[in-house]
């Protein structure tokens, strides 16, 4: 193997991000080679990435996926470490025979083992928005502090930072001449839907997104749009910038992946098709540029870009996230978990679409405030949020219908 190749942990390896980071990797063997990847429940496609990549470590949620790869790799003559729990994403996040970490776990899960990677001062590329939305002071004060190197995955971040000047300070975007960042949005599959129709939207219907193939619950986010909201407070900590300088603009042909506009006039965009290895490659090599497989734009196909101001009534779920922004303190952490909850009922059939931003603003108002010290700040604030949004869930009981 080469001593220029990075060696390539993945956190959350079978989901969409994991899957597309290997594309990526498989057509690099020569600037790539995998250390580790983690998984929660898809032991079977895990065990198939294992035998195509042969990594040093693989992570399982449980100790009975554990069991089910470790046999499946012996039989097979594959020498990969199998381990499991917390503990272990941790150790193969910070492990230092890896430099990149992609953090891809979906939600509050992937928080620890993302700082862990942090604080080991590695290239961190960042899928996993709840360790920003959570913990975003905590968080990029690691950062400094460790020396990592912070790359976002978001197609929308990745967006702004590709728009970004090369040398830009993260003391503040007005520094580097930015009136605004122009944050964009598909608007998901219910962006025309009339309203009195979405009190019965399935969950099978929330996760048909138009655009993008992505996991269930993003998918829902995206179709709620807590999903830019949550990246709303994502860029504002990595970027530095107050809510009141980052506008959401729907842009249903998913091209143009977000915009920053600089006080002489001048707007720069990033543009694409929808294709989430773009973001993954410019990541994996910066700052240099690989093939990655997408299918080249070709504007004239696509004939025409559309944009519109969302309906705050049609979305509440973005509004909610604007005020937790403004809260500060626990407000995102408490704005996330009871998001978490509230969309795993939605997907349980046990709560209505329409009933998913009700669950987090009881939340929000029966959640004190509080700062954020610690981590161990954050996960009391998680954790009381999950028990109050739990309590509204009672009183909303019900699924689509």
């Amino acid at each position: 193997m080469s001593d220029m190749q990075r060696a390539i942990t993945i956190l959350g390896a079978t989901g969409s991000i994991g899957a597309s980071t290997l594309d990526v990797v498989a057509r690099h063997s020569d600037r790539f080679r995998v250390h580790a990847l983690t998984a929660h429940t898809n032991t079977g496609l895990l065990i198939r990435q294992c035998l195509r990549f042969r990594p040093r470590y693989a992570v399982v949620g449980t100790p009975e996926g554990a069991a089910r790869v470790r046999e499946a790799l012996h039989d097979k003559n594959c020498r990969t470490e199998v381990m499991t729990g917390p503990e272990a994403l941790e150790q193969v996040a910070s492990d230092p025979a890896a430099d990149t970490v992609v953090a891809a776990i979906v939600g509050a899960a992937g928080l620890s083992a993302t700082m862990a990677a942090v604080n080991s001062g590695k290239r961190v590329l960042l899928a996993n928005k709840e360790a920003l939305v959570m913990a975003g002071p905590l968080f990029m004060a690691a950062v400094g502090s460790s020396g990592a190197e912070l790359l976002p995955l978001d197609s929308e971040h990745n967006a702004i930072f590709q728009c970004l000047p090369r040398n830009f300070s993260h003391a503040g975007l007005t520094d580097n001449g930015v009136r605004r960042v122009l944050l964009t949005a598909s608007g998901g599959p219910f962006r025309d839907t009339p309203l009195e129709e979405l009190r019965s939207v399935t969950p099978a219907q929330a996760c048909a997104h138009p655009n993008w193939s992505m996991g269930r619950k993003i998918s829902v986010d995206s179709a709620t749009m807590m999903n830019k909201g949550l990246e709303l407070i994502e860029a504002c900590w990595l970027f530095d910038i107050p809510g009141s300088q980052v506008e959401v603009v729907l842009h249903p042909q998913s091209i143009i992946h977000s915009m920053v506009e600089y006080v002489d006039g001048s707007v720069v965009a990033q543009l694409g098709n929808p294709d989430m290895r773009t973001p993954i490659a410019f990541a994996l090599d910066y700052p240099h540029r690989i093939d990655a497989g997408v299918e080249p734009l070709d504007l004239v196909r696509v004939g025409h870009l559309d944009f519109q101001r969302p309906d705050s009534t049609r979305f509440p779920c973005l509004r909610l996230a604007y005020e937790a922004l403004k809260a500060g303190g626990s407000a995102s952490v408490v704005l996330n978990a009871a998001n978490e909850v509230a969309v795993a009922a939605f997907l349980e059939s046990g709560l209505g679409f329409t009933d998913i931003p009700v669950v987090i603003e009881e939340t929000l108002a029966g959640c004190a405030s509080g700062s954020l010290r610690t981590m161990g700040d954050v996960l009391d604030a998680d954790s009381e949020a999950r028990r109050v949004a739990r309590a509204a869930l009672q009183r909303h009981a019900g699924g689509p219908g």
